[in-house]
């Protein structure tokens, strides 16, 4: 039979109806206009096809019809739940439960399954695979009532499975047998700070070591893990997240060739080098014995085959392996050669432990051309540098690295024509740009066009950069659920009273809402003085912190902050929180913003530990949401000899004024009482500087990332003048700010800049100071302090336990260790120490024991003390640097 028997038409069978196998479909669908193509689906799941990309979000809310894929088509005949169990090749049948469908074409789309390691145990009640929206409802089911779970396996699939436990309220363990997370996708530094970010959220990582045996509980369900290197793992769930196989039994059961790792053994056209008129897409197919797990590689197969059907001679064009995802909350990305494996090839990195951002490029012997990269903590850069790929570099390598709004990058104008913009469905920049030649205005219209952007969605915001690079007019929507900038809904909000989100998003928006818009709106309305903050729906739009009314920590605890004003503390309130962290086995730290930290807090302990502070006049610090942080202050004329005014009283003065005032971002402050700038006001969103005469007001200062000194806004201000500009400068920038955007980043995208909010905050040139001033006197005169308000009301504090299900059952997880006479998280006490530190470590503990929390400071001091100049031993976390060789206690 000749090369074109089966591109002339007739009975098209697709064995799958998974993401691959749907767009095969769509593709031919589109192309065969003269319907040359009888097409029949048989799929083994009694769904049709939905989008395993964000299988995930179902454990945000996401439901089944929000994820499916799949369009009616009177020309195709969906078989859904009807498995096909046989092929045979010479009579071109294909063979279900329900009876057999004979075929001109085979399409073989069936994907692959999880990869489950012969392991004792695997076969228990309660481990599961993460593969399909049953599997999710099944574990979703299974979590009812449970605490503890592990996934094993730390690639993509595990993080996200991880994700979901944790979402499911389950304290969790990450196994890896590799010495890093995402081992396929990240370099060890890569890995080292993925890893920083998933502990800090309470994921305990076992790395390196493999899953030896699942051991069964006295009820015969899963009960924990035996891991290679001796340790257990209690869990009471199981993922198994593991690797995939190619599902290519159906093809081997019918004598077809598979590759050396599994997979249909199919040509450049995708077609099978057995049989002609058989060909195979996605996870399931090996082209040239190779098999793609990704989803970018399964619709270049899917395209090829809808071509070829037709009589084209389309021929697959390689795999894009890059991808972009946010695990856990962490932007993580990696494309091309990732891993320098190119001879000769040079590594440019970029790492910021204070930010936890790292970036690494991999270029060219001669520096010219870029081979690949990976990012964690900051993807912004992803999509420029992803279709950068194989071109020469669009500008200096550190100028690619730099932080995202730092204006340094080389922004999309050097991109070539034929640069890839969108890997999943091989869009390329010229498409792009013909496609906004011809009309398409925004992002949406560039999707339905050329359908980049609609798959993964990561080129999303490139497409938006050649939107602005054409001139075309961006949208400001907030998101998806809203048509408007944070700037309008506050307005919608403010001016028609709306006090709910489920009021705002009927009238206003569409959909559910998502991680985007519930906490800009959580954040309006608790601006706009919309009561308790965990009142009612109010508590589902919260952040983590939020959540708590404290600050969650890496190992699942949580710390809790009180506020100590200008920080100024009586001796006796000192006490209270010596006394308060003794008794609860708090850890404490003085913080940069004169405030003292108290770590280690299990969620049922926050009311109690709250409860001891308010008695003894302490408030919520706001430590945990977008709030006003801190007003530093330094003595001032009260003491320093070199002070001209009272900086500590206006420091405590404006703290108590804008305490709990709740903003686009974090708001800090801090007075100094004369120019030798002792309380770094300058390095602040507002920060005030003494003069002889009064006051000079600065604004828009920040550090982090990128550190900013703040502006001179006003000089010589009396102490009411300097209020007033505060008042309407904080009130004018949570009403017009984007989200998350700090006051420096504001003022710098602001029409007019610093000269324009002069003008609108000291001559009132909108019209709105009287607006303003009265937004804050309502702020000042209805401010009430979220732990007291927690601590009055029995239904609120019912929120605070470790378990739904077992609210006088604290978290088994969280464990300590001590280091230098304080109580630290047991997984950062370094294994293997020397003998003294060890007896150093017993002295604290037996003083636990045998004298309460006091004598266990005590004895640990002491016990640190005593353990000599010599280091403790152990290697540490990963990435873990010595910080002061030679000195007791400290460690490596």
């Amino acid at each position: 039979m000749d090369g074109n028997a089966a591109t002339t038409g007739g009975r098209l069978v697709v064995v799958g109806n998974g993401m691959v196998g749907q767009r095969l479909v769509e593709a031919l669908r589109a192309r065969d206009v003269e319907r040359r193509w009888q097409v029949t689906v048989l799929a083994e799941e009694h769904r049709p096809a939905y989008d395993r990309v964000r299988l995930s979000a179902f454990f945000d809310g996401v439901d089944a019809d929000e994820l499916n894929l799949h369009t009616p088509d009177d020309g195709v005949e969906l078989r859904l739940g009807e498995p096909v169990t046989a092929l045979d090749r010479d009579r071109r049948v294909v063979a279900t439960p329900a009876g057999e469908y004979p075929y001109d074409a085979l399409v073989l789309a069936t994907g692959s399954s999880a990869f489950v390691p012969p392991v004792a145990g695997t076969d228990l009640p309660g481990v599961f695979v993460y593969r399909t929206l049953d599997d999710l409802e099944a574990i979703r089911e299974h979590a009812r009532g449970r605490r503890v779970g592990a996934v094993i396996g730390g690639g993509l699939l595990g993080l996200e499975a991880a994700n979901a436990l944790r979402l499911l309220g389950l304290a969790t363990h990450v196994v890896e047998f590799a010495p890093r997370l995402m081992p396929v996708q990240v370099d060890e530094a890569g890995g080292a700070m993925l890893r920083r970010y998933v502990e800090e959220l309470g994921v305990r990582t076992h790395l390196g070591v493999a899953t030896t045996a699942l051991r069964a509980g006295p009820d015969g369900t899963v009960a924990g893990l035996v891991l290679s290197d001796g340790a257990t793992v209690d869990a009471e769930l199981v993922v198994v997240a593991a690797g995939i196989r190619p599902r290519d039994e159906l093809a081997r059961a019918a004598g077809l060739t598979v590759g050396g790792r599994g997979g249909v053994l199919v040509d450049p056209a995708c077609r099978s080098v057995d049989d002609e008129r058989i060909w195979a897409v996605g996870e399931c197919a090996a082209v040239d014995g190779t098999c793609y797990g990704l989803v970018a590689p399964g619709y270049a197969m899917a395209e090829v085959v809808a071509d070829r059907l037709l009589g084209g001679a389309a021929s697959f064009p390689g795999a894009d392996t890059a991808a972009k995802l946010k695990l856990l909350g962490v932007d993580v990305a990696s494309f091309g050669d990732a891993h320098g494996s190119t001879p000769g090839c040079l590594d440019v990195t970029f790492t910021d432990p204070a930010t936890r951002v790292y970036a690494k490029l991999v270029l060219s012997d001669d520096a010219r051309t870029l081979l690949g990269g990976v990012l964690v903590g900051d993807a912004s850069a992803y999509p420029t540098l992803r279709a950068s790929v194989g071109g020469e570099l669009p500008a200096p390598p550190l100028a690619l690295l730099a932080p995202a709004g730092s204006g340094e990058g080389g922004g999309v104008t050097a991109l070539p024509a034929a640069a890839q913009v969108c890997s999943c469905n091989a869009v390329t920049r010229a498409q792009v740009d013909t496609a906004i030649a011809d009309g398409c205005a925004d992002v949406p219209a560039l999707k339905a066009c050329t359908r980049a952007g609609t798959s993964c969605g990561s080129c999303v915001p490139l497409l938006k950069q050649l939107l602005d690079a054409a001139g075309v007019v961006q949208s400001t929507a907030l998101c998806e659920h809203f048509d408007v900038s944070r700037k309008e809904l506050f307005e919608i909000v403010r001016v028609r009273g709306i006090r709910t989100f489920s009021q705002l998003i009927a009238e206003h928006g569409r959909g559910r809402g998502c991680d985007i818009c519930k906490p800009v709106v959580a954040s309006i309305l608790a601006s706009l003085g919309s009561g308790y903050v965990l009142d009612g729906e109010q508590a589902s739009l919260q952040d983590t912190n939020d959540h708590f009314l404290a600050n969650l920590q890496r190992d699942g605890s949580y710390s809790v902050v009180p506020r100590i004003p200008g920080g100024e503390i009586t001796p006796e309130k000192l006490i209270v929180i010596g006394e308060v962290a003794r008794d609860f086995n708090l850890y404490t730290k003085i913080t940069g913003g004169q405030r003292i930290d108290l770590f280690g807090a299990r969620v049922d302990q926050l009311p109690a530990i709250w409860r001891r502070l308010v008695d003894a006049g302490f408030e919520s610090g706001h430590a945990y949401g977008k709030a006003l942080r801190t007003v530093k202050s330094c003595v001032g004329e009260t003491w320093c000899r070199y002070g001209v005014q009272d900086s500590v009283g206006l420091a405590i003065a404006l703290e108590l004024r804008y305490r709990g005032l709740r903003a686009p971002h974090k708001i800090k402050s801090a007075v100094s009482g004369c120019a030798r700038e002792c309380a770094e006001a300058r390095s602040k969103d507002f920060g005030i500087i003494a003069t002889e005469s009064g006051w000079n007001l600065y604004v828009g200062g920040n550090g982090g990332f990128r550190p900013r000194h703040a502006d001179l806004f006003a000089t010589d201000l009396t102490t009411e003048q300097l209020v007033t500009y505060v008042d309407r400068f904080l009130m004018f920038y949570i009403r017009t700010a984007d989200r998350l955007q700090r006051t420096a980043a504001w003022i710098e995208a602001m029409d007019g800049g610093l000269d324009h909010l002069r003008a609108v905050i000291i001559d009132d040139s909108l019209g709105l100071a009287a607006e303003l001033d009265a937004a804050m006197a309502r702020h000042v005169g209805t401010y009430s302090d979220e732990w007291r308000d927690t601590l009055a009301d029995p239904e609120r504090l019912r929120r605070f336990s470790s378990f739904v299900n077992a609210p006088d059952v604290p978290d088994p997880s969280i464990t300590f260790g001590r280091e230098r006479g304080q109580p630290v998280p047991a997984a950062a006490v370094t294994a293997g120490a020397g003998a003294a530190g060890a007896a150093g470590a017993g002295a604290g503990a037996a003083g636990a024991g045998a004298a309460g929390a006091a004598g266990a400071g005590v004895a640990g001091a002491a016990g640190a003390g005593a353990a000599g100049v010599a280091p403790l031993a152990g290697p540490g976390r990963a990435g873990r640097q010595p910080v002061a060789l030679g000195l007791p206690g400290v460690r490596r």
